[in-house]
């Protein structure tokens, strides 16, 4: 898979021990919106997914974690790749470790019939809810909204990851 970016914060050490944490993330573009998490509780948005658990696939991973964030049921055969973004930064729990995530994007349709979400306790409390809005509007709330200081990185990824379908033609 292609990278379209790396967003290294080079506040660690080399020589440090590394965490990595991949991750697989969701794009559905439906008439130019894209559908997006929203975290009501610090006020950014978000694609879809999460963690690479055990030996899953990408693909059980996307199909896991859109059913859990936003009730949908992606169709398997819609999923291509799009690209990834390498996330490396000190490590805000672990002392002398660098944390490494890459974030791989796919795009897909998805059946959103059943509706339910079943989010995680941090999901819940950040009260996690699917939207469907212009790249725009989820860049402008990303990048002058007040997030109370919540993971910025993370919110400026998904903001670049945006600008990025919007200069490739997809939204």
């Amino acid at each position: 898979m292609r990278c379209l970016f790396i967003m290294d914060q080079k506040d660690y050490d080399e020589s440090w021990k590394r965490f990595t944490r991949p991750s697989v993330r969701g794009i559905i573009i439906i008439n130019g919106y894209v559908a997006m998490v929203y975290s009501c509780k610090f006020d950014y948005y978000k694609f879809p997914g999460g963690g690479i658990e055990n030996d899953e696939t990408h693909p059980d991973t996307l199909k896991r974690e859109l059913y859990e964030e936003i009730g949908a049921v992606v169709c398997e055969d819609s999923i291509t790749e799009y690209g990834s973004a390498l996330r490396l930064q000190k490590s805000l729990y672990v002392p002398e470790t660098v944390f490494e995530q890459e974030n791989f994007y796919y795009l897909c349709n998805a059946d959103f019939s059943c509706g339910q979400q079943h989010l995680d306790a941090y999901e819940a409390d950040e009260g996690f809810r699917l939207e469907f809005v212009t790249p725009e509007h989820a860049i402008e709330v990303n990048r002058t909204h007040c997030h109370s200081g919540y993971d910025e990185h993370m919110i400026e990824r998904e903001s670049k990851i945006l600008e990025s379908l919007v200069k490739d033609g997809l939204i």
